[in-house]
């Protein structure tokens, strides 16, 4: 019934197979691939009819991870997987990026790739496996794909690169590095680093791609076997309208793109792709999209050329040279930290917010409920490049906003150190390139101004490419046209001594590392002059948090005495919420942690449970509270809620007859610790007297 082919290898010690012929058989490509006891289903269809108005290639790719694969039933009312979570979304993204390149320009025929996650280990992470599913789901199915594509993980442990770390290895690397491509070349990078040298990042990525050639050559092998047969693609010769707008409209976009000012040059641009219409508003054998994918053409050839052969930038800057920079801090008064970071236009209004540890993120996942202390949340309004449009959170932000994040992360500080819930929201306001290199600089910006005692200033820079043949040109900080019009997104963030992240896309299949290594040495040194450019407006955190903050302090106490601050049912937490106005959380570690909205309301709560949890010290003396008589002498509250008993003997320097001659209940006295009695504190009126 079945006509199965499977393909297996092993990769860094780990056996992955792949197979198909046994489910989903009406899809164009289907791969199970499996690693370990984590299984991916990867699925791929294109439409057999293009839609003749489609101007863009519609890839859809839709990364789903099922709860049944980890034995868990999902949240919530409904019981069953809804929207994407982020981490489905970056997914999605983390496949889509290698493999959209790969694809003919004039194929417009609609594809859906869904990689969904079957089974999972908790040892084998999915994404890596998500990525060799999808690129072997395409190599089978005849869609026109120039691939296949193979990914890595890489980690830096000790000194030594890792390939495909577990999980348990990547808490102890200094460095999480998703690396995808060809046999050739690599497309596409996603990093978090702990501070490593550009030579470092260049020679983990070599490290990824080595990685991978041998799952692309597994599935080279799946394909020779049964790959269905190659889909026809049609060309349409464009020849006479691209040689009739060279002729017409090549002088007129040399002017237009000779304007510094955005809106400025996109309205020129706008009124010559009119006229281009115009043209051929009564030939029907072409169309609107025909002409407008050709003058694009001849734009890009305009761009590209007077880069490449004259080393002019389209707002006439050098090659290296980053837009002029104004970082603002404390901008706005009642946020606990803020900063406007402007460079050319580009600008971001990014506001920190600290909280307690209620405001953590709570995540659930296939790994089970997890608990994120520093979200960092991207908005791209449609007036920061002067559009309508709708408002809402996509795969950009989401992307954008992980991007900085990842750049940020390693340098806050602990949590035993500052105890605090970061959320930091990036408005952009403005943006002509680069906005999510905007946010990591003012996300800085922003925490160091809150107070937050983060290890050094980051900032981020992206680069850009233009190649042709064996000449290239490498650009610093690249505006919004010459990412479009380029061949590579590189962004590197990181502090003066070192990278915290790294993001490259790559549009063609020719880069080398040699590229890599000049793009990574030009992006140092304009991060190294944003720094400096940042450090104007704040070298260096504030010595402390802002007085609309909410103040936090930590306290260990003994195991022994966390029910003692708890209190029976909770009272006695209850009453130091009461009386303090602050809010008290204790863990099973006995870390005590207390957030008020001031200082006395924190002083107040911490006093409190400083009494509660203190020793009584021999030969001290401590002011206290008669509470309770006895024949025998008197029960005294002398520490927060702890007794001692002065026995009779100890009351005056004299013979005392009845204890009632001397105290009363509710006396205020002074006492004097004069020893332990198993555990109970022996008490003296007379010697503190004396």
């Amino acid at each position: 019934m079945f006509k199965v082919h499977k393909k297996e290898i092993e990769v860094a010690g780990k056996k992955i197979s792949l197979e198909t012929g046994k489910v989903a058989r009406q899809a164009d490509g289907a791969i199970i691939a499996t690693c370990g006891e984590t299984v991916v289903l990867a699925t791929v269809v294109g439409a057999k009819k293009v839609n003749p108005d489609m101007d863009y290639f519609p890839l859809s790719v839709n990364y789903q991870e099922k709860y049944y694969a980890a034995g868990k039933i999902p949240g919530g009312y409904f019981k069953r997987e809804a929207r994407p979570t982020e981490s489905e979304t970056l997914i999605s993204r983390l496949i889509d990026r290698p493999i959209r390149p790969l694809f003919p320009d004039e194929f417009k025929n609609e594809v859906q790739l869904l990689p969904t996650v079957i089974s999972y280990d908790k040892e084998n992470e999915p994404d890596i496996l998500s990525i060799t599913a999808s690129s072997a789901a395409l190599a089978i199915s005849g869609i026109p794909f120039m691939g296949p594509v193979g990914a890595s993980r890489v980690g830096f442990i000790d000194g030594k690169y890792v390939l495909n770390p577990s999980k348990a290895d990547l808490e102890k690397s200094k460095l999480d590095l998703v690396v995808a491509g060809t046999k050739d070349a690599v497309l596409m990078v996603e990093s978090e680093a702990n501070g490593l040298t550009e030579e470092e990042m260049l020679n983990a990525v070599k490290f990824g791609h080595e990685g991978f050639v041998p799952v692309i050559e597994m599935i080279e092998e799946l394909a020779k076997e049964c790959r269905k047969p190659e889909w026809t693609v049609e060309k349409k010769d464009l020849s006479e309208v691209k040689k009739k707008l060279e002729e017409t409209f090549t002088e007129d976009l040399k002017k237009a793109f000779a304007k510094r000012d955005k809106q400025d040059r996109s309205n020129q641009i706008s009124e010559i792709t009119d006229k281009a219409k115009k043209l051929y508003e009564e030939d029907e054998k072409y169309t609107d999209l025909d002409v407008n994918s050709q003058l694009k053409n001849l734009e890009k050839s305009i761009v590209r050329t007077e880069i490449l052969k004259n080393k002019n930038r389209i707002d006439g800057r050098g090659l290296s040279d980053v837009r002029p920079i104004e970082c603002e801090v404390g901008v706005l008064p009642r946020a606990h930290g803020s900063a406007l970071f402007t460079r050319g236009e580009t600008q971001a209004i990014v506001v920190a917010t600290l909280g307690t540890s209620d405001d953590e993120q709570r995540i659930e996942s296939l790994d089970g409920l997890q608990r994120e202390r520093f979200m960092l949340h991207y908005n791209f309004p449609p007036f920061s490049v002067g559009e309508t449009g709708r408002i809402g959170t996509g795969r950009r932000e989401i992307g954008h906003g992980k991007l900085a994040w990842r750049a940020i992360n390693s340098s806050l500080p602990t949590k035993e150190a500052f105890p605090y819930t970061f959320r930091v929201v990036s408005e952009i306001t403005e943006s002509n390139g680069s906005s999510s290199m905007a946010t990591v600089c003012g996300t800085s910006l922003a925490l160091m101004d809150a107070g937050v005692p983060i290890k050094e200033p980051v900032a981020g820079i992206a680069m850009g490419l233009i190649k042709e043949g064996d000449d290239f040109s490498v650009l610093s900080d690249i505006l919004g046209d010459e990412d479009h019009l380029g061949d590579m997104d590189f962004k590197v963030a990181g502090t003066k001594d070192g990278i915290t992240s790294l993001q490259m896309d790559i549009k063609i299949t020719g880069i080398t590392f040699e590229i890599m290594e000049q793009a990574l040495s030009q992006a140092k040194d304009g991060r190294v002059h944003i720094l400096g450019e940042m450090n104007k407006a704040l070298s260096a955190s504030r010595s402390d948090v802002g007085k609309h903050t909410p103040k936090m302090e930590q306290v260990n106490v003994d195991k022994k005495d966390i029910a003692a601050v708890i209190g029976k049912g909770g009272a006695t937490i209850r009453e130091i919420v009461e009386k303090s106005g602050a809010k008290v959380d204790v863990n099973d570690e006995g870390v005590v942690t207390v957030a008020a909205p001031d200082e006395e309301s924190r002083n107040i709560a911490m006093q409190m449970i400083k009494d509660i949890t203190a020793r009584a010290e021999l030969n001290k003396i401590y002011s206290g509270k008669v509470m309770k008589i006895m024949e025998f002498g008197a029960f005294v509250n002398f520490l927060g809620k702890q007794d001692g008993l002065v026995h009779i003997s100890e009351l005056a320097d004299k013979r005392v007859a009845k204890v009632t001659d001397v105290v009363k209940e509710g006396d205020e006295v002074k006492v004097k610790v004069i020893g332990f009695d198993r555990g109970k504190v022996k008490l003296s009126i007379k010697q503190a007297t004396e």
